[in-house]
């Protein structure tokens, strides 16, 4: 039985880009099972290069990247590692393959040589977890881009991964196609223990993280809890991104000297703070007059 999902990587000599530049450059990190990282970073950063050597689709040309203990580079092992660890990409139909949701979503376990019982259990169980079950007869063709994407990780929860990375899957998506496979994503990580790696640059959806690694130039410039990470708005805007708007906020009422203490992605407790560092302001208005 698997007990933990230790990604451990250290990467010293990637030479695929063209020019022999590396698109990571050192890179060691360990995530514990349970955990919910957004990895952030600009295009070019190399966070797409990183999420790819976790289940082997690239392999590391320094340094050593392994899975529950699994070194990549294994190729014996390799669909130990795949179903350990499943991908959802930017684009669903590059993942789609089915002429039905539910023909889609029975690929995987097919190619594990399960019996066609246990088949049907899981396409059942992971098309009820993705929301998906009604739409088990339909083709996929037909479906929203955000339905599409749910029958990707249907798809992938199929395999009973123990991690989960979203590779930019959202990124294609409306807004409210993004908020219900960003919460149904956080109700797997917290109901099942899923572990999650969502590689995006979007800081809105970071905030919904235990933990946030920020990558520019290949490198790991931040790694801490959201409110640590976005609390340093200069390392932010070196690595070419933006604050998330309350973050923003919360740093435009420090620069004008209101007492904040670190921001918070809770709404209510930004709003109790914020309220709580005007109080001061409207005393003091109050008793001028």
């Amino acid at each position: 039985m698997i007990e933990t999902v230790a990604v451990e990587f250290s990467h010293n000599a990637n030479q695929h880009m063209s020019g022999g530049l590396k698109a990571l450059d050192g890179i060691s990190v360990t995530v514990a099972k349970g955990e919910f990282v957004a990895v952030l970073g600009r295009n070019g950063s190399g966070k797409t290069t990183f999420a790819r050597m976790l289940n082997a689709l690239l392999l590391p040309t320094g340094g050593s990247v392994r899975i529950d203990g699994i070194d990549t580079v294994d190729e014996s092992r390799i669909w130990d590692i795949r179903s350990t660890v499943g991908m959802i990409f930017q684009d669903p139909d590059s993942q789609i393959i089915g002429t039905t949701v539910e023909e889609d979503v029975a690929f995987g376990p097919e190619n594990l040589g399960l019996a066609p019982e246990e088949i049907l259990s899981r396409v059942q169980k992971a098309l009820q977890s993705a929301g998906m079950l009604q739409h088990s007869r339909t083709p996929p063709h037909l479906l929203s881009g955000g339905e599409k994407q749910k029958v990707s990780l249907a798809g992938i929860l199929a395999m009973q991964p123990e991690c989960i990375i979203l590779d930019e899957a959202t990124a294609l998506l409306d807004p409210a196609a993004r908020k219900e496979v960003m919460n149904l994503v956080r109700g797997l990580n917290r109901d099942k223990g899923i572990t999650v790696l969502h590689i995006t640059h979007d800081m809105e959806e970071a905030w919904l993280a235990d933990r946030v690694i920020l990558l520019d130039a290949g490198k790991i410039v931040q790694d801490g809890k959201p409110a640590e990470v976005f609390s340093n708005s200069v390392v932010i805007k070196e690595a070419g991104l933006e604050l998330p708007q309350i973050a923003e906020l919360f740093e435009l009422l420090k620069q004008d000297g209101f007492n904040l203490l670190t921001c918070t992605p809770n709404m209510d407790e930004a709003q109790a703070a914020l309220i709580n560092c005007m109080n001061p302001v409207r005393d003091q208005h109050v008793h001028q007059h």
